[in-house]
């Protein structure tokens, strides 16, 4: 009995998904004006739904308060992150170019105001770093992945410049998150693994608990250069690394 009951709750959240997904689809064909002001926090709700949709259940973990305004660099062995990271706080993401053209998503997350690179493209990347600044300076949090991709469940073996650079152009502290996924294997992104293959993977998670750890925010001001910055920053994942993944 207790099955049907679990398989009956799912597949509300899959319908409430759906029917929420249909309605983010038609406030997305307005014009911008219309949206930019309600469409955010829309987003934010619609990420949630996607999460329990998925039957995640995610744990915050928050070690310090945040900042009154932060960017907030995150571990990324999952496509999970993608909702996971902006159902938990009010970000507006850097996303590779490619999910842009994602299946009903892209056009969502257009619409709430996603930023996107094309990765192996310096003029890209330029165009990107002068977005996320103006974003900051205009009084938003952003969140980016320094490792600079999905590299699986361990960390790649450096962290890019970007979010430390925006850091110390507006003078603005990082909040470092670390995710950790108790189903590690069925969470991570392997390769050659679609998109699809991998939200069917979450989905029918043996374990379906995350945990998201907010640590103590990061000042520019602490540090000589973003360089530094950033090399102590990827150290405190890998401490975290040993801590929680191996």
């Amino acid at each position: 009995m207790l099955w049907l009951i679990r398989v009956l709750i799912r597949s509300i959240a899959v319908l409430d998904l759906l029917l929420f997904t249909l309605l983010m689809l038609l406030l997305a064909a307005l014009p911008h004006a219309l949206i930019h002001a309600i469409y955010p926090r829309l987003f934010q709700a619609w990420c949630r739904c996607f999460v329990r949709a998925l039957g995640v259940q995610l744990r915050l973990h928050q070690h310090a308060p945040l900042p009154a305004q932060y960017i907030l660099i995150a571990n990324h062995p999952s496509a999970l992150e993608d909702v996971g990271i902006p159902a938990l706080f009010k970000v507006r993401s850097l996303a590779k170019i490619e999910v842009r053209d994602w299946f009903l998503v892209g056009k969502i997350a257009i619409a709430a105001g996603t930023l996107f690179v094309r990765r192996e493209d310096k003029a890209s990347r330029q165009a990107a770093l002068a977005e996320l600044i103006a974003a900051v300076n205009a009084g938003d949090n952003i969140a980016i992945f320094p490792e600079g991709g999905c590299h699986g469940r361990l960390l790649a073996e450096r962290f890019q410049f970007g979010a430390f650079a925006v850091a110390f152009a507006t003078n603005t502290p990082i909040v470092p998150v670390f995710l950790h996924h108790e189903a590690q294997i069925s969470f991570e992104w392997h390769a050659n693994e679609s998109l699809l293959q991998k939200i069917f993977a979450i989905f029918t998670s043996p374990n379906p608990v995350v945990h998201y750890h907010v640590f103590p925010a990061l000042y520019p001001a602490d540090f000589e250069n973003k360089e530094i910055f950033c090399e102590t920053s990827y150290q405190h994942y890998l401490t975290w690394q040993k801590r929680y993944l191996i």
